[in-house]
């Protein structure tokens, strides 16, 4: 009764002392009941108002699941915060899901739409663990959803959530592999990516899914051995295996020519030694001859050249042998092991013995490798023979492999040295570890002839020993050493036949008597009596030992009959009624064998042949020696099996494979080594030949802009693709332009003025309009300066009628705010537009400047065309010809498309509606800003006062130019007025408060993406240079089917120019569209190509440098093409 009172007072349980309630659910007793009111807490702090509660309690239930507590029961409360305004709490919710969503896949799957609105999540965490989320729900009716999610964060401008990407590629392949095709396509987007970051995640990704799938490697093979010293250490463990393998199959064997004339030799000692057979001797002489001709070949064949794509692997990889990561040192290791010349292996012995101060499991498996390595390349390890002593600390394991490396590396220089250590080894309490001890001295003595007496000597004295364990090892091992010269060893026999009185281990008492037997003629005295006393004991002995009596029994039957053949008989028939059937069965068969009966047959002749027959000596071996068909540093390796995922290590091809197919192409642009080279060669060379005189001063200002305006976007371009290059020649463009400036504005006033007093000439209408298009190709190249110039030429609207006049002076007004805005960003390298207008400034500046020479030099100063063009720039000025005829005012969107959107309804407005239109004319007070046209319409019955904007809210980054404040509105009357914003290359909403004077009404403008760029004019090659530099993540590629009223090119090119603010870039082809922008903010190069097919099917590619735009900009223009 006391004890189960206490035992319920302890529990907290009924007050029935004398009953226990042993029915109720554990969790009502005191020890659980606690846990049980956290989480209703947790759960009331879930569904509390206060992020502050809510991220309290997340960060508890992340630490009971790091804890290892089970918090699935608090999974539908947890869920509910997905949609959490709070990024923190946001973060912890998704790393809880991505641990309870595969276990809770029902609940999971209701909040399936919300993980769908995390992956468009500003944030990328956000996204990256809404992917997460979403892959661990294992439901394959979400295949397709997950499938769309992995494609679209391929295309993430994070590298984070592109790595995500790839980490959630194999676990859709697990749950479908019928996917692959499609996740093939998402991996080779995904290995064409340049960051570090996500280099290891897809080679991961690629493992898994397409192993074989080699070619998707050759055009980033030189890639991923650069990048590989920058990327995570697990990444580099993954890649440098693949690597391994791609080697195997690429390059030919380093040693090839060694491997070679060692097996030649080999064979030929072989067939040497087999001259004993006269029946075959011809064979032999033409075996032999073929042999001598085969290693005169090998001799004279041509030295072994590296493929530089096999030394670029080599040198890339070796510094990582100085990793703090012992799986690196180790892939790299193997890395050299199974791909570089022998000559280069001896490097990875160091870092490979450094590895083995780390802790006992990193021992156990370099140890592993390094016994297998010591077989083939014993001299790489031989210095560092010390570092494989023994300790006394080490576990028994690292013990018998240090032993083993310690054998493998045994000669007769060390030998002595060893056996010391051998000698020390076997006093050892470990038992496990003498009875290796001894194996090892027997292979060492059978390896090593000069101490085979020594050893054998050694292993003798230890027959004295008083552990049983250590006697019956030396026991075997003497068994198999005395089987290599069994004459000179009489006495050692007799010996160990004393010892079958005390040694009761039966593997040790059946390699006595098997001595005996066999070499029952050196011992004839002995060899009886042992008999006599095994017989004695036969039915309590072991089985194997049982089996041997029987041997010994047969042996002596037939060299000593006379002493033995009763005992033999009797041995014979303990054995015929034995439990073990092998011993029946053997004990039957020897019978018929010895004993000569009317029914033995024909083998009974030949008894003594079958027993007595000369046995080979065993070759002691090491149990490393077939391992090396593995990879090294594999769980194969190490189990000496094929564990599930192995890749088989491939053979080294017979023939070089092609090494094009690793050869990436280089666009014209980049083959120049510095921008600096090419600004040089443009500076010291004159741009045109003595034609410039006979064409107008206009057509050869005109046909120099264009050419500036591309070799800038070249340029531009370059600078997003290198780094610490563009860096310094962006710091010297800015210090030049900075310099220059004062007497580049000097200059353009002169070249303004010159065009100007030229216009009144009577000139052709050719010439006129090649006017027309020198001013558009200047104010595309430099939007800031001519801004107001601009606006007024492409719009017909009553503000561009101004005289020539105001024109100069806002030009003079819009420069001087460049200098200003120049000299405010040069201390920013990172900013990319202002660099870039530097350099077309400049540019402009020496092109406008050819106006100032004679029109026709001198002829001792023409040079050919042809010798100081580039054949790209040659292909480039045939191209400008077109520019006069294709860029004409058609191509931008003329104003009455514009679509019109709702900012405030006349009901909601009381009277008042406001609509707003994005105008596609750059804004002339800031051009980074997008012009918005805002139209007021008073239809209320009283007049509206001092219409105006207020508290506005914009994301970061974003920036508004209210409009002015509108004093009176009268009844009935309509009124525009233009706003800018800088929406900061995002289509997130700009809010703010639309006020009169007596209300105030929350607005928010949100644009299309279209809306966020500006047209730019190119010419065809540029499209193409910048389209070639433009691939892989920046390239989006869909395609669609056209309706029959959009299959032709003006309205494929009319629904284009519709959904984005792009312009028409001229093309040869009739099934190719080209368009071509940037973005207001940044100046984002955006290039669209539209290609039509047979049939209605066309191919729509996108090309930014901002990929979210791109991806944006994909559907609109989609849905504008098949709406």
């Amino acid at each position: 009764m006391s004890a189960s009172s206490a035992f319920n007072d302890e529990k907290g349980g009924s007050s029935n002392v004398g009953e226990p309630e042993y029915g109720h659910d554990p969790a009502s007793g005191g020890i659980f009941s606690s846990d049980y009111k956290r989480h209703d807490d947790l759960k009331e702090m879930l569904d509390s108002n206060k992020d502050s509660l809510k991220l309290e309690a997340m960060k508890r239930i992340v630490a009971m699941i790091a804890r290892g507590k089970n918090a699935s029961d608090l999974f539908p409360a947890v869920v509910k915060n997905v949609a959490c305004k709070n990024i923190e709490v946001k973060k912890l919710v998704y790393v809880y899901l991505v641990r309870y969503a595969e276990e809770q896949q029902d609940l999971a799957l209701l909040s399936i739409s919300t993980f769908q609105r995390g992956l468009k999540d500003p944030n990328q965490l956000i996204r990256a663990s809404a992917l997460r989320v979403l892959s661990s729900i294992r439901v394959t009716i979400i295949v397709p959803i997950m499938m769309l999610a992995i494609k679209e964060a391929a295309s993430d401008m994070s590298p984070y959530v592109r790595k995500t990407a790839a980490h959630a590629i194999p676990k859709l392949y697990s749950l479908d592999p019928e996917q692959k095709d499609c996740l093939i396509e998402v991996i080779e987007k995904l290995l064409a990516d340049k960051t570090t970051l996500v280099a290891g995640s897809v080679v991961m990704a690629f493992e898994e899914v397409c192993p074989e799938r080699i070619d998707l490697i050759h055009k980033n093979y030189r890639k991923l051995c650069n990048l590989l010293i920058d990327v995570e250490e697990w990444g580099q463990v993954v890649i440098i295996n693949m690597l391994t393998r791609y080697a195997r199959t690429q390059f030919l064997n380093p040693n090839m020519n060694e491997s070679l004339l060692e097996e030649g030799g080999g064979e030929k000692a072989f067939y040497g030694s087999d001259n004993d057979d006269d029946s075959d001797d011809e064979e032999d002489k033409e075996e032999k001859e073929k042999k001598k001709t085969e290693a005169t070949a090998i001799v004279k064949r041509k030295p072994y050249v590296m493929d530089p794509d096999h030394r670029l692997l080599l040198r890339n990889t070796k510094p990582l042998l100085q990793s703090r990561n012992a799986a690196v040192v180790m892939a790299v290791a193997q890395l050299y092991f199974h791909l570089a010349p022998k000559a280069e292996v001896g490097v990875i012995a160091k870092a490979l013995v450094r590895l083995m101060r780390s802790h006992s499991e990193v021992q156990y498996v370099v140890l592993q490798n390094v016994a297998t390595m010591s077989i083939k390349r014993r001299g790489m390890f031989e210095p560092y023979l010390k570092s494989f002593y023994i300790r006394s600390t080490d576990p028994t394991q690292i013990k018998v492999l240090k032993l083993e490396v310690l054998t493998n590396l045994a000669n007769e220089t060390n030998i002595s040295t060893i056996l010391r250590e051998f000698q020390t080894y076997i006093k050892s309490n470990d038992k496990d570890f003498v009875a290796a001890t001894i194996q090892a001295i027997g292979r060492c003595a059978t390896n090593i002839g000069e101490v085979r007496d020594t050893c054998l000597n050694g292993l003798v004295q230890l027959l004295s020993n008083r552990d049983e364990l250590v006697v019956a090892e030396s026991v075997v091992v003497i068994k198999k050493l005395l089987q290599m010269q069994p004459e000179q060893h009489s006495d050692i026999i007799k010996h160990m036949a004393k010892l079958t009185d005390n040694i009761q281990v039966p593997m040790a008492r059946a390699s006595i008597l098997w001595l005996i037997g066999e070499y029952c003629e050196h011992v004839p005295k002995i060899a009886p009596d042992v008999l006599r006393k095994m017989a004695k004991t036969f039915t309590n002995e072991e089985d194997i030992v049982k089996l041997q009596i029987i041997n010994l029994a047969a042996k002596l039957y037939l060299t000593n009959s006379k002493q033995t053949k009763l005992l033999t008989q009797y041995v014979l028939n303990l054995a015929k009624y034995d439990q073990n059937y092998d011993i029946r069965d053997r004990a039957r068969f020897i019978r018929q064998l010895i004993v000569p009966t009317d029914k033995s047959g024909a083998l009974s002749k030949y008894a003594k042949k079958l027993f007595l027959a000369l046995k080979p000596a065993p070759v002691l071996e090491s149990p490393f020696k077939d391992r090396d068909h593995f990879q090294l540093g594999s769980l194969s390796h190490l189990l000496n099996a094929k564990a599930g995922g192995y890749q088989v290590l491939p053979d080294w091809p017979e023939a070089a494979p092609d090494p094009s197919v690793r050869n990436v192409e280089v666009p014209e642009w980049t083959k120049c080594s510095s921008r600096e080279k090419r600004k040089e060669k443009k500076a010291d060379k004159p741009f045109y030949s003595d034609s410039e005189g006979e064409s107008g001063p206009t057509e050869s200002a005109d046909s120099a802009s264009d050419t500036a305006s591309g070799s800038e976007s070249g340029s531009g371009s370059e600078e997003s693709g290198s780094g610490s290059e563009s860096e310094e020649s962006n710091e010297e463009s800015e210090s030049a332009s900075e310099e220059d400036e004062e007497e580049e504005g000097k200059k353009k006033k002169k070249n303004v003025e010159k065009i100007k007093a030229r216009k009144p000439v009577p000139e052709s209408e050719s010439e006129q309009s090649s006017g027309e298009d020198e001013k558009k190709s200047e104010k595309k190249s430099k939007p800031r300066i001519g801004s107001t110039e601009s606006e007024s030429d492409e719009d017909g609207d009553s503000e561009s009628e101004s005289s020539e006049s105001e024109e100069e002076e806002s030009e003079e007004e819009s420069e001087e705010e460049t200098k200003k805005k120049k000299k405010t960003t040069a201390s920013k390298p990172s900013s990319k537009p202002p660099k870039k207008e530097n350099k077309k400034e400049k540019k402009e500046m020496s092109l406008l400047d050819f106006d100032d020479f004679d029109p026709a030099p001198s002829p001792s100063q023409v040079t050919p065309l042809n010798n100081f063009l580039s054949s790209s720039l040659v292909t480039d000025l045939e191209g400008l010809s077109l520019t006069d005829n294709v860029l004409s005012p058609t191509t931008i969107v003329p104003s009455g498309n514009l679509k019109t959107y709702e900012l405030l309804h006349r009901i909601t407005g009381e009277g008042l509606s406001v609509e707003y239109c994005f105008s596609r004319q750059p804004f002339s007070p800031d051009p980074h800003m997008v012009a918005v046209k805002i139209q007021f319409t008073n239809s209320a019955t009283s007049e509206a006062k001092s219409l105006h904007m207020e508290d506005t809210k914009l994301q970061s980054g974003m920036r508004i130019k209210e409009f002015p404040e509108i004093e009176v509105l009268p009844a009935g009357e309509t009124l525009s007025v233009v706003m800018g914003i800088d929406f900061c290359d995002s289509t997130q909403a700009a809010n703010f408060q639309l006020c009169t004077h007596t209300r105030k009404f929350f607005v928010s403008i949100q644009p299309p993406v279209g809306e966020l760029m500006m047209p730019i004019f190119m010419t065809e090659n540029e499209f193409k240079k910048e389209q070639g530099q433009l691939m892989g993540m920046n390239e989006i590629t869909e395609k669609l089917i056209l309706e029959e009223k959009c299959q032709g090119e003006h309205a494929v090119v009319q629904r284009v120019t519709t959904a984005a603010n792009l312009s028409r870039v001229p093309c040869g082809s009739d099934k190719e569209c080209r368009f071509a922008g940037k973005t207001v903010t940044s100046g984002s190069l955006v290039l669209v190509s539209v290609v039509t097919k047979e049939d209605g099917a066309a191919q729509l590619t996108v090309n930014c440098e901002k990929m979210v735009i791109g991806t944006m900009l994909v559907k609109d223009i989609l849905q504008a093409l098949t709406q």
